[in-house]
């Protein structure tokens, strides 16, 4: 999944639009529990100086086929009154696909990894995949999630696979989430999620690039001003979902 800037457009809906941080799902498993934006972003949104930085379709399909190869959105939001895009990338789980699928990981902000919540083989397949995500990008790079599906199916065996779900994540340091694309729980949270982490590292990101901009003093001598945020996280795949 990566960011960008969206072209001029009508406004988003208003389920896409995110004035306050979003939660996590759980503490036990999440990348951070602030419940605010960085002061250093909140401040570059309300001057409009956020420089570069500017549930796919609602229906749950009954029908849905399997995703061959890849398949791609672009996802509309409002992030604390700055427009903001996400490129989604769905990748095929199965391992036909897999030598496809790497070429999509590289210089991925996200990478989310779904598993069925009322299969516990389809969680011990997603450590590979993580790992095979985090191969093509740097350490560190990306917000990694990991994502329980047919939330609405959870039952006493779907709850112990889900405290081993936690335990991984925790382990990967990924933040846990489940979810139900049937029902629409925790979707529209979810990405809601997704989204404000993303655009809060990438004006973080931004200012930090601006700051450590060359300035021409003079007859052409120049000076580099550089000066270091403060890390922005307190604590810091791909699927059928989607990602990368």
């Amino acid at each position: 999944m990566r960011s960008s800037l969206p072209p001029l457009g009508p406004p988003v809906s208003r389920d896409r639009v995110i004035t306050s941080f979003p939660k996590w799902y759980t503490p036990a498993a999440c990348l951070q529990l602030r419940e605010h934006f960085h002061g250093q972003v909140s401040a570059a949104c309300q001057r409009g100086n956020t420089g570069t930085v500017g549930f796919c379709k609602n229906v749950f399909n009954r029908d849905y086929k399997a995703t061959i190869g890849v398949d791609f959105e672009i996802e509309r939001f409002e992030v604390a009154g700055i427009p903001f895009s996400l490129q989604i990338w769905d990748t095929a789980g199965q391992e036909k696909f897999k030598c496809i699928a790497s070429a999509y990981y590289r210089g991925a902000q996200v990478i989310i990894t779904a598993f069925d919540l009322t299969d516990v083989q389809t969680l011990a397949h997603t450590r590979q995949w993580l790992e095979d995500a985090l191969r093509e990008n740097e350490p560190g790079a990306c917000f990694l999630f990991l994502v329980g599906t047919k939330k609405d199916l959870l039952s006493g065996a779907a709850e112990q696979v889900e405290a081993e779900a936690v335990r991984l994540a925790n382990e990967m340091q990924a933040e846990y989430w489940s979810v139900s694309a049937k029902t629409g729980e925790n979707v529209k949270a979810f990405f809601s999620r997704v989204a404000a982490l993303t655009f809060e590292r990438a004006v973080l990101q931004d200012l930090e690039q601006r700051s450590n901009a060359w300035l021409q003093v003079g007859d052409g001598d120049l000076i580099r001003m550089e000066s270091r945020l403060p890390d922005t996280q307190d604590n810091t795949r791909p699927s059928s979902l989607g990602c990368c």
